[in-house]
């Protein structure tokens, strides 16, 4: 019998495991769900910072949109929760505050970050489709790896079952471990799947917005069929709202991308190839102002 109930076994694989979930140094206490989340998104702006002016993007503009559209993410995340969780607030609105406590959904954070690019690119000048399709490359990368957080967590897993990748969960009232449906795990791979497949086409993107409308497209996908498993999925009455809306966007992403496909596109329209025409264009010299000397001489 086990006497450590956060041991998490996958007999299928072989494996079993007892991930640590914090790390203590001191007084101070460091989650590894914290960890993994700050790693999943330092992997995206090294990748953006890469592959940036492939979009007609600066550096420092990649830098200066992390920290304008982080807060709008993290705030419409735990808001989008909340909003669906209130039982566990009404009691206590301030704690909708305590963060640390947990509570965060991605689909908040999606719409917050698009909130955050549309105010960001219209201050800095910059074509919301291209920082879109850039944004979207990013959270492909952070949600495969911010998926493992789940793991340490032990959480975002899916309803029980005996299939070959099932997950035991070491269950304190019955003493026995109970297998479930590794959602994270399911979400994590397709995710890195997806990012692999719009990385590529997005190196033969025919225009902006491309690359978002496909990340739509393929999240929402994979979203309808994993959220059906979840077991702490968010309930509008007798929907899962995740569910709902991934369903809802992954349509809608497909008849745009259908109609654009029927829609002729020149590289002109590429926002890099506009930045870089702009580039190329000669610099007009402000005329030189003429001498009261040189005036009276003309005249």
């Amino acid at each position: 019998m086990y006497d450590n109930y956060t041991v998490i076994s996958f007999p299928g694989l072989g494996i079993e495991i007892d991930p640590i979930r914090q790390i203590e140094i001191g007084s101070l206490t460091i989650h590894l769900y914290g960890i993994i989340i700050a790693f999943g998104l330092m992997l995206a702006i090294l990748y953006a910072w890469k592959r940036c002016k492939q979009f007609g993007i600066r550096q420092d503009d990649i830098t200066d949109g992390v920290l304008w559209v982080a807060p709008f993410a993290v705030l419409c995340a735990r808001l989008y929760y909340c909003a669906f969780e209130w039982d566990q607030y009404k009691d206590n609105p301030i704690s909708v505050l305590y963060i640390w406590e947990g509570g965060l959904a991605i689909y908040g954070g999606v719409i917050g970050a698009l909130i955050g690019v549309v105010v960001y690119c219209r201050i800095k000048k910059i074509k919301i489709a291209a920082l879109l399709d850039m944004v979207a490359l990013g959270f492909m990368i952070g949600q495969a790896i911010g998926r493992w957080g789940n793991f340490f967590n032990r959480e975002a897993f899916g309803s029980e079952t005996e299939s070959f990748l099932r997950m035991g969960l070491w269950n304190v009232r019955t003493g026995e471990f109970i297998y479930y449906h590794p959602a994270f795990l399911y979400e994590s791979v397709w995710n890195a799947i997806g990012f692999a497949a719009l990385h590529f086409l997005s190196k033969k993107r025919q225009y902006d917005g491309q690359i978002a409308l496909g990340y739509v497209f393929w999240y929402g996908l994979g979203r309808v069929f994993i959220e059906g498993i979840r077991m702490d999925s968010l309930w509008w009455g007798p929907v899962r709202v995740s569910q709902i809306l991934a369903g809802v966007s992954c349509i809608a992403a497909m008849i745009v991308l259908f109609i654009q496909l029927r829609r002729k596109h020149t590289p002109e329209q590429l926002f890099v190839n506009q930045v870089a025409a702009r580039a190329q264009q000669p610099i007009e010299e402000p005329a030189e102002e003429q001498t009261e000397e040189e005036t009276a001489e003309e005249a």
